[in-house]
C-alpha cells in the first residue's frame, strides 16, 4: 500500500468507527447534544492523531483495529478542545474547518455541553475497548488522561490565553505549545506502543521524541499559515494571532528561521524512528506535513 493510500485507508477506518461510537437516537428530547458532538466530530479534518496511533500500533507489531477505540479517543478529546477553544470566552471563532464553529451553528450552552460530552465519551470508548489486557487498557486511558489534563492540554491553553496582548520569550512559547499541542501528539505515538504491548523505555523515548518534535514543527507551520495562508483553504479565519497580539514563532524567530527550523524538527521527528522497522509511513507524514497548505 502507497503512503497515500494507507492514511486514506486509515482516516476511513477512524471517522466510520466515530460514526458509530457517536450515533444515538434516544428519542427522549437530548439527540441534539449528539448531533451538535458529531457535526464538530466529523466535520473532516486531518486526523492526524488517531492515524499516527494506528501507524505506532502496527510498527510495534500490533493489530491496529485494536488500538482503533484510543484513536476515536483522542480524536474525540481534540475535537472538545477545538470546540472549547473556539468559544467566545476563548479564541472566539467563527469558523472552524471550513464552516460555522459548534457555538455559531448551535449555541454556546451546547457547544460547551458538546465538548464535554466528547471528552467524557472519548473514555467511555477507550475503556471498552476489547481483545487486550485489563492492564494495557488502563495503561492507555492513564496516556489519555495525562496528554489532555492540566498537567497537559489544558496546561497548555491556560498558558496560551495568558499569552494575548503581550510579548513572551521564545523558552515560554515552546513550553506553551509542547503542552497545547504537542501532548495529544506525543500521546498517539505512546497510545500506539502501548496497545500493541511494546512498552519497553527505548521504544516509548522513540515514540515521545518523534512526537514531540512532529508537534513542534506542526504547530510552526501553523502559525506560518495565520500569516500566508488562505482562510478559504485553511477551513479557519486567518491573522488572528496578529489581531490578539500573540507571540508565535514567525513574531519571534521570523519567517524564514521558521522554515528552517520546522525543517529541523521534521527530520529530527523522522530520526527518531529511522532503526525501527516499517517505520517508512511515519517517515512520509512527517515529511508530507511540511510546506502544507491547511
Amino acid at each position: 500500500m502507497t503512503f497515500a493510500e494507507q492514511m486514506n485507508a486509515d482516516i476511513t477506518l477512524v471517522e466510520s468507527a466515530l460514526e458509530r461510537y457517536l450515533s444515538r437516537e434516544t428519542g427522549e428530547g437530548y439527540d441534539r447534544i449528539f448531533e451538535a458532538a458529531k457535526y464538530s466530530a466529523l466535520a473532516g479534518g486531518k486526523r492526524l492523531r488517531p492515524v499516527i496511533t494506528l501507524a505506532f500500533c502496527r510498527l510495534c507489531g500490533g493489530d491496529a483495529e485494536k488500538a482503533l477505540p484510543f484513536a476515536c479517543a483522542l480524536e474525540m478529546i481534540h475535537t472538545y478542545s477545538l470546540i472549547h477553544d473556539d468559544l467566545p470566552c476563548m479564541d472566539n471563532d467563527d469558523l472552524r474547518r471550513g464552516r460555522p464553529t459548534c457555538h455559531k451553528a448551535f449555541d454556546e450552552a451546547t457547544a460547551v455541553l458538546a465538548g464535554d460530552g466528547l471528552l467524557t465519551a472519548a473514555f467511555e470508548t477507550a475503556a471498552a475497548a476489547k481483545g487486550l489486557p485489563a492492564e494495557t487498557v488502563l495503561q492507555c486511558i492513564r496516556i489519555l488522561g495525562r496528554a489532555a489534563g492540566m498537567n497537559g492540554m489544558i496546561a497548555g491553553q491556560v498558558l496560551d490565553m495568558g499569552a494575548e496582548h503581550r510579548k513572551i520569550s521564545l523558552d515560554e512559547l515552546r513550553l506553551l505549545q509542547s503542552l497545547k499541542t504537542g501532548c495529544l501528539l506525543w500521546a498517539a505515538c505512546e497510545l500506539g506502543c502501548t496497545a500493541a504491548g511494546m512498552t519497553d523505555a527505548q521504544t516509548i523515548e522513540k515514540a515521545h521524541t518523534y512526537g514531540e518534535k512532529l508537534g513542534l514543527a506542526f504547530q510552526i507551520q501553523d502559525d506560518l499559515l495565520d500569516i500566508e495562508g488562505d482562510a478559504a483553504v485553511l477551513g479557519k479565519t486567518t491573522g488572528k494571532d496578529a489581531r490578539d497580539e500573540k507571540s508565535t514563532f514567525p513574531s519571534l524567530l521570523g519567517v524564514e528561521e521558521c522554515r528552517r527550523l520546522a525543517g529541523e524538527l521534521t527530520e529530527q521527528a523522522v530520526a527518531a524512528v529511522a532503526d525501527m522497522e516499517g517505520s517508512g509511513f511515519l517517515t512520509g507524514l512527517a515529511r508530507s506535513l511540511m510546506g502544507r497548505s491547511k
